[in-house]
């Protein structure tokens, strides 16, 4: 049987990668020899995957629960923007979009279920019985505010609010994971420090490292959904994103 021998692959000097006029000239010698070679970052290009595939764990306790079904139908579609995934095992998730009621009964569950995740992890509140309890705010049975149990990362209020809004509100979570430093950051084990902090409120099981991870991205308060948006809203949205993309792939050349 014939051997072939390997072509060689130049090697790029280490200081050509921190400069990125060397990196445009290599991709272009590259494109012009007819590569198809794409200049980016690894953390981009996986946040880029991960904000497109949220794969939603099946949650929805009342009436909230038939508007997370609403997108899914052909009117609003959410499979458009890689949604429409939704899993019935919490060990296959990476998303909690809680819709509804929340009783004392089931919050031990609905923690455990959240534990169950593996990080990165995320969770969206529909409707206002998640997040304060609603009508029911009084009530002896009712959590008020799935924020005493889990993280939150954005909050959807209506009672119950419409399909454009919960849309609305997922596209705020891409544009959350869309910034976030994936090595070293919302995939990293935690720290001493963070450990030590865990410890503190009660264990290593009561605190996410997704409490830690708002901090590390710049966002130190949740996204909370106020209205429909406009469609004007929803192009800025767009060219923010793009913009936020741009820095971050500058950043990393740098």
């Amino acid at each position: 049987m014939e051997v072939r021998k390997r072509a060689s692959i130049k090697s790029v000097p280490y200081e050509d990668f921190k400069d990125n006029d060397s990196l445009e000239k290599i991709a272009a010698e590259l494109n012009e020899g007819g590569a198809n070679v794409v200049l980016g970052s690894l953390d981009a290009a996986i946040n880029w995957g991960r904000s497109n595939s949220p794969w939603s764990l099946t949650f929805g306790t009342s009436c909230c629960g038939i508007e997370f079904m609403a997108i899914g139908c052909a009117r609003y579609d959410m499979s458009r923007f890689g949604w429409e995934v939704t899993r019935n095992s919490p060990r296959q998730a990476d998303l909690i979009m809680c819709a509804g009621t929340i009783t004392n009964k089931m919050a031990p569950v609905f923690k455990r279920l959240y534990d169950e995740m593996a990080e990165p992890k995320y969770v969206v509140a529909v409707g206002g019985c998640t997040i304060s309890g609603g009508p029911f705010k009084k009530s002896y049975n009712v959590v008020r505010g799935i924020n005493e149990l889990v993280p939150v990362d954005v909050y959807i209020p209506g009672c119950p609010p419409r399909p454009e809004a919960i849309i609305y509100g997922m596209m705020q979570l891409q544009r959350k994971i869309k910034v976030e430093k994936f090595f070293g950051g919302a995939n990293h084990k935690m720290t001493s420090e963070e450990k030590e902090a865990s410890l503190s409120n009660g264990g290593l099981h009561g605190l996410s490292n997704e409490n830690f991870s708002n901090a590390k991205i710049g966002n130190k308060e949740p996204i909370i959904v106020t209205g429909q948006p406009s469609q004007e809203e929803v192009e800025n949205l767009a060219k923010e994103i793009d913009q936020l993309n741009k820095e971050q792939s500058t950043e990393t050349n740098n």
